[in-house]
């Protein structure tokens, strides 16, 4: 996080760069300022401000979503137009261990990977630290080939040694800033804690690994791929703040309904998914499935929804904004129609 200084500074850098990009590259590439236009905050899922975030022009796709890191690190654009490098590229150099063993970040070749974003300033990166600590010990002990790279986010040298000493994966050593700075800019990482898992070949598989850790703490579902429905539970209901998000809401004392909603959302999300995956884009809604408990009460208190169920929303918390279903029966016919009236902007929003 910037504070009011640091913003300040980065400020006259952007300023100052961007009217000396040399005319060759003029074209080539375009920023954007996020402001309160919120298809922009939908659409980058933006979470908190001030944001940059560099657009290739021609393509429409992100470069990168961490500008304000890019202009601090990079304020004379020698790297510009800071285009995103592969994971094995910008981890290279040593990793250490607590106890002082370094190995080379070669070593991770062939592995899963968590990169954890985490400071022991904040309390709830020390509580997932606990869990993760056991799930890490749960899947070696399985065999599985998985390493764990915490990038620091603390205040000081003797911090990140007092909470590294209680973690018994690799660490990007503190002082090497540079490295952890464009670890963050090549994830975009906006919170901590962030629990990014990859591949052994180093791509994404989910960014929500917090809420992995926290829903399967027995590890059986590891690496985690992502469901295309999840049911909304305490640990998940974060990520109703990350952009719109399909709600389908039920009568949970029926045990099977649950489970029968999912199913009949899962083929309207996949193809959602898979569309937006073929233009290497983020899906522009989340889908989930709420029954009756207190999350779900709370929910619909904060959003004043009605006590129907089967009830369909689709709630956009960073709008304050809800789009609303009420029908005796819910249909793959009715939910797939009010996907497309919603990404086709001909739903009117009520106010949350």
């Amino acid at each position: 996080m910037l504070n009011s200084e640091q913003e300040s500074d980065i400020n006259t850098v952007i300023q100052k760069f961007f009217f000396q990009i040399p005319s060759e590259t003029e074209g080539d590439c375009f920023v954007t300022t996020v402001s309160s236009q919120l298809k922009l905050w939908n659409k980058y899922r933006v979470s908190n401000i001030p944001s940059l975030i560099f657009i290739d022009a021609s393509t429409g796709k992100v470069v990168c979503r961490n500008g304000l890191l890019v202009i601090r690190d990079d304020p004379e654009g020698l790297e510009f137009p800071w285009g995103p490098k592969p994971f094995s590229e910008v981890v290279a150099g040593p990793l250490l261990r607590n106890n002082g063993q370094s190995l080379d970040s070669t070593a991770l070749e062939g592995s899963h990977v968590g990169v954890y974003f985490s400071a022991h300033w904040c309390p709830p990166c020390r509580s997932l630290t606990r869990v993760l600590v056991e799930s890490y010990r749960k899947i070696k002990e399985a065999g599985q080939k998985f390493e764990i790279v915490f990038v620091s986010a603390d205040r000081s040298e003797d911090s990140f040694k007092q909470y590294f000493s209680e973690m018994p994966w690799l660490a990007v050593p503190y002082a090497d800033e540079a490295r952890r700075s464009r670890l963050n800019r090549l994830y975009g990482i906006q919170g901590i804690p962030t629990l990014i898992v990859l591949d052994a070949e180093g791509d994404v598989i989910t960014r929500q690994g917090r809420v992995e850790v926290l829903n399967d703490t027995e590890c059986r579902e590891f690496p985690w791929h992502p469901k295309p429905v999840l049911e909304l539970t305490d640990s998940n209901a974060v990520q109703l703040n990350e952009g719109p998000c399909l709600v389908l809401f039920v009568d949970s004392e029926d045990d099977g309904e649950s489970e029968a909603a999912k199913q009949l959302i899962q083929p309207i999300a996949e193809k959602i998914i898979a569309k937006y995956k073929a233009k290497d884009e983020e899906a522009p809604l989340l889908f989930f499935v709420a029954g009756e408990d207190d999350m779900t009460d709370s929910l619909r208190d904060y959003t004043n929804l009605p006590e129907a169920a089967p009830l369909l929303t689709i709630l956009d918390m960073s709008a304050r904004a809800k789009y609303v279903m009420d029908v005796e029966e819910i249909t793959p016919e009715i939910v797939e129609a009010f996907v497309s009236d919603f990404l086709a902007d001909k739903l009117k929003p009520e106010p949350i």
